[in-house]
């Protein structure tokens, strides 16, 4: 840039020395010169724009997209954006036109003051890859501020002795804008006494002097007012004015000179407050008063004076403020020397500072990455730093490093700008988060460094399938549990995380019994939880097995399996079942016990099973209530029922005992069972004890009325259910969805074990049942056959004739007498309506499944 400054004040003064018909093809030639230049530097990473300052917001820098061969998308999906550290937020980026706008008004004098050659320097970031480049925007200068003087008035004391050719310093104007805008002359009026005289230095800035060409006469004329006024060279042109008063003195015909023109000190930055820079001196050949010389800093457009001051006696030039070498490398501080005439002559004081390493490397992240995927590529690029230091030469060299046993590194393909990418593998469940830290050092005497810690998130991959706690698992759960019930928990578990981790639980197809699994457990997708859908019945299934998937959330998502059996445990929830002797409503049978029994005699068996299992079916016969206590007992374990003395005339021929049976469940459950007994040796002498169990007629009619009527409202529901069943079979049947088929018919239940050959579990007989019935009442017959039991006495409670005898031999206990019960005409009709009827909705329950039963 100062080289840049210095060709364009040569290029200046080459068009002010030139006529004005040769300016334009200077400045061609310059512009071209600034064009190829130009042109060198936009054909590597960087682009240059010009644009004048004070532009409104939104003014068009230049077309970036196109300058840099970029598409527009480029700039959206590489989240494009200015990355600067001091330029200020000038310019923006809009990303959609790939433009470069003026974001807020650019005030060159306020960005650059004095500085010719005045530009904004940032880098465009992209990421996705990542990339940047360089863009310069100089801005130039308008003719927007006016010459100003910071004095409105001067005033001067000049002895009436002056002498022609005096030399008078005056306070030059300053103008904020350059080049062709900046300060061009000076206007002194009237010129009577003085002319105007402007001097050029080396360093480009010029001297007012104020030149005597007339003596004074102070008796003429005591005082002198003139106007000097500055103009700029811009378009159009601006001035600015100061009043100078000269006051005229006698006799003061020598000014101050300094020893040197031009001093030169050096000092070290950071110096503390009050150390003495240098010494500066002046001398005056006259004597008394007019001889004393006041030191003064004439700088006043820059803040010298904020850090420099000068001893007006002795000349000593102090440090009252900080230096720092990278705010500013030397200063100028121009001095003068006064006498009490009005006489002044002045020098400058050059002010070297020498840099010390006290600046720490700045560390500034340009771009980063807070997560990366665990199955990233090598070289993948994490994070984009650039360093600075303040400092210069061997101060400000910085070298940058990462902690150690970190899968990453440091690159580098500038100076001051450093990639850290991967050079490993990345694996989330072995470390998921890294904290990395970037220390850098300059290479100082002594070394200053600073670091910087960057938090790194590995994201996860599904790369780990859910994994069971067990191989298998193994539950139990008592029957007549509750739907809906928990049985038990699978817990699986994936190493990945958050979605990749989430694992559902899956109910696989399988059957249990020609069913779905499903109609009997369900899973939890969430937690795993296995409830009962239905109640078990120990007494149906006792165990089954089935499997469960365990899958996570990713994608594609993992699974594994796992086989979990239920084990059914019994509970005592069924009673004792009597099978005889069948308790009836209507006949009334009855067993005969001669007179002539003897003691020990066995007068029937009560037959009762227990559908449970272990020791819930362990059946024990208690008498529980008896005409006669003492006539008669029942054996615990096997439920006969003998006499226990010898039967006498004094025993009533009627007697009824109440058996109740237990099981050994916890807690028990019992069924009781009535026997009547009939002490007699004839039918006509029981006949008349018995009469009162018999029905009356009215009853029996009664009874009818509700059967035919019970009957005519379930075949009207079961011919309803019929019709609406068929109808959504038919639905079914258009939407091509796939029917459902239960194959569990509805039989008729029979409690196990009625005939134990062996004679090792509940009954010790053989028991052999025959029920054969037609549509026709009167035709239908029933068979019954029997062991344990002597005598049967068959009651009809509709018939009022006489009773009919079945047996009238006597047989052993070995072979006992065959009994059947014999049901009224009436009755008879009745059963075998009620048998069809039961025969048509077993056919129903066959042939529909119980989800169409559901649905309805």
């Amino acid at each position: 840039n100062n080289a840049a400054e210095v060709f364009h004040r040569i290029i200046l003064l080459i068009l002010k020395s030139l006529p004005l018909h040769l300016r334009p093809i200077i400045l061609l030639s310059v512009f071209n010169f600034y064009f190829i230049s130009a042109s060198f530097s936009m054909s590597t990473s960087s682009r240059h724009y010009t644009i004048p300052e004070e532009m409104a917001k939104g003014f068009l820098v230049g077309n970036i997209a196109h300058d840099l061969g970029l598409q527009t998308k480029r700039l959206s999906s590489g989240k494009a954006r200015i990355y600067t550290r001091d330029s200020g937020d000038y310019i923006e980026l809009n990303r959609d036109r790939g433009v470069l706008l003026v974001k807020e008004r650019i005030d060159r004098e306020a960005l650059c003051r004095q500085t010719t050659l005045c530009a904004l320097h940032f880098q465009i970031i992209l990421e996705n890859p990542m990339e940047f480049y360089t863009v310069t925007v100089q801005i130039t200068d308008i003719n927007d501020n006016a010459p100003t003087f910071e004095k409105s008035e001067m005033e001067f004391k000049i002895s009436e002795s002056a002498i022609t050719g005096a030399k008078f310093v005056l306070e030059r104007a300053v103008d904020l804008d350059v080049g062709i805008n900046d300060l061009k002359s000076y206007e002194l009026k009237p010129t009577d006494h003085f002319v105007l005289k402007v001097h050029s230095n080396a360093d480009g800035n010029k001297n007012v002097e104020m030149v005597l060409q007339k003596p004074l006469d102070r008796e003429k004329q005591e005082q002198i007012s003139l106007v000097l006024t500055a103009v700029d060279g811009g378009e159009p042109q601006m001035s600015g004015t100061m009043l100078i008063v000269i006051t005229v003195l006698d006799v003061n015909d020598n000014a101050p000179v300094f020893t040197q023109s031009t001093y030169k000190a050096t000092v070290t930055e950071n110096s503390p407050k009050g150390t003495v820079v240098a010494t500066v001196t002046a001398s005056d050949a006259d004597q008394g008063s007019n001889s004393k010389i006041t030191y003064s800093i004439t700088n006043n457009l820059d803040d010298i004076a904020k850090v420099f001051e000068v001893n007006e006696e002795n000349g000593k030039v102090t440090l009252i403020g900080n230096i720092d070498f990278e705010e500013s490398r030397h200063y100028q501080i121009n001095l003068r020397a006064s006498d009490e005439g009005g006489l002044t002559d002045s020098c400058k004081l050059i002010v070297d500072v020498q840099d010390v390493n006290d600046n720490k490397p700045e560390i500034n992240i340009m771009s980063k990455s807070n997560v990366i995927s665990e199955d990233a590529k090598l070289n993948t690029v994490v994070t984009m730093i650039n360093i600075e230091d303040k400092d210069s030469g061997e101060n400000g060299k910085v070298k940058c490093f990462i902690n150690e046993n970190m899968p990453f590194t440091l690159k580098t393909s500038n100076t001051n700008f450093y990639s850290l990418v991967t050079d490993s593998e990345l694996d989330r469940e072995r470390a998921s988060e890294y904290n990395i830290t970037v220390t850098c050092s300059d290479e100082g005497v002594p070394s200053l460094s600073s670091s910087v810690t960057l938090t790194l998130q590995i994201s996860d991959v599904n790369d780990n399938a859910p994994v069971f706690e067990r191989s298998s698992y193994e539950a139990y759960i008592v029957e007549n549990n509750t739907p809906g019930l928990s049985i038990f928990t699978v817990k699986a578990r994936d190493a990945d995380w958050n979605q990749n981790a989430r694992v559902s639980y899956i109910l696989e197809d399988s059957s249990v019994n020609g069913v779905p699994v499903s109609s009997y457990v369900s899973v939890s997708a969430d937690s795993g939880v296995i409830h009962a859908v239905r109640s078990f019945d120990y007494e149906q299934i006792k165990d089954f097995h089935f499997r469960v998937k365990a899958q996570d959330g990713g994608s594609p998502p993992l699974s594994s399996n796992v086989t979990v059996r239920i084990l059914i445990q019994d509970q005592n929830d069924n009673p004792p079942q009597v099978l005889y002797p069948v308790q009836t409503g209507g006949s009334l049978v009855a067993e005969m016990v001669p007179r002539s029994a003897d003691v020990g005699y066995l007068v029937t068996k009560v037959v009762a099973v227990d559908v449970d299992s272990g020791q819930n079916a362990w059946l024990s016969y208690k008498l529980q209530k008896t005409t006669d206590r003492a006539l008669f007992e029942v054996g615990l374990q096997n439920g006969e029922i003998r006499t226990i003395r010898q039967v006498t005339d004094k025993d009533a021929v009627k007697q009824r005992l109440a058996v109740i049976v237990e099981d050994n469940g916890q807690p028990s459950r019992s069924a009781t069972v009535v026997v009547n007994v009939a002490v007699a040796d004839s039918f006509p002498e029981v006949l008349s004890e018995f009469t009162d169990f018999t029905h009356d007629k009215e009853y029996i009619d009664n009874l009818t009325f509700y059967l035919v009527l019970a009957l005519a409202v379930v075949s009207f529901l079961f011919i309803t259910c019929l019709v609406v069943i068929i109808s959504v079979k038919i639905y079914r049947w258009r939407q091509s969805r796939i029917l459902y088929h239960s194959n569990l018919p509805v039989i008729p239940y029979y409690p196990p074990r009625y005939s134990d050959i062996l004679g090792t579990g509940t009954l010790q007989h053989v028991y052999n049942y025959e029920v054969c019935m037609t549509t026709d009442s009167r035709k239908s017959d029933c068979k019954f056959g029997r062991a344990g039991s002597q005598n049967v006495l068959i009651m009809d409670p509709s018939s009022t004739g006489t009773m009919q005898r079945i047996q009238n031999e006597k047989r052993s206990e070995a072979d006992p007498p065959m009994s059947c019960w014999y049901f009224s005409r009436k009755k008879r009709g009745e059963s075998t309506i009620l048998l069809q009827n039961l025969w048509i909705i077993s056919t129903f329950l066959n042939l529909f499944s119980l989800e169409d039963i559901f649905v309805l």
